[in-house]
């Protein structure tokens, strides 16, 4: 059985927004709401000012607490480690929102069950991710844990995880900005 890992190079990312517009357009998800969303933290005092840009989007915990505290079973997750929702059985009770450590999940204002990333499994089964698809930099991997891929960059790369302490076991990880933002 696969298990699937992003992970997000900071290094690489331009904060172009292309993996939040994509990601918009393939989950059909509504104006004002985001299942991933790039934000620009800008670091320093002028002329030494750096950008870093942070990835926000649910991070596929291994122990998810979104899901067990679900009373109604709508949120779930797959063997291969992806968390998902079925919309439903979701009662709106927001109980899975404010246990997520992540702030990943939402009210969809048209379906009016909650929401997040699904690593675009409902579409596309484990295949790329829309949001890893456009990304213009390659910022955005995705792969199966025991890809000789990921296995390289474990093994040459510093992956953080974040808020590892709370020990949920996050499939996203993150490379961090090591050398600033990119100017024009």
């Amino acid at each position: 059985m696969k298990k699937y890992v992003m992970i997000h190079d900071e290094n690489l990312c331009i904060g172009c927004a292309a993996c939040s517009v994509a990601c918009k357009n393939e989950n059909n998800i509504p104006a004002g709401v985001f299942r991933v969303q790039v934000h620009a933290k800008m670091k320093g005092v002028f002329p030494n000012l750096k950008t870093d840009f942070e990835r926000i989007s649910c991070v596929m915990c291994e122990d998810s607490p979104c899901v067990s505290v679900c009373p109604t079973g709508a949120s779930f997750k797959l063997a291969n480690g992806i968390t998902l929702i079925d919309e439903k059985l979701c009662v709106s009770c927001k109980y899975c929102i404010l246990a997520c450590p992540y702030n990943a999940r939402f009210i969809n204002p048209i379906t009016k069950a909650v929401d997040k990333c699904t690593f675009c499994y409902p579409n596309r089964k484990g295949a790329t991710p829309a949001c890893v698809s456009v990304c213009p930099t390659d910022a955005l991997i995705f792969a199966d844990t025991s890809s000789k891929e990921i296995k390289q960059i474990f093994a040459s790369k510093v992956v953080e995880f974040k808020k590892a302490h709370l020990n949920t076991k996050p499939q996203l990880g993150f490379i961090k900005n090591t050398k600033g933002g990119y100017y024009e």
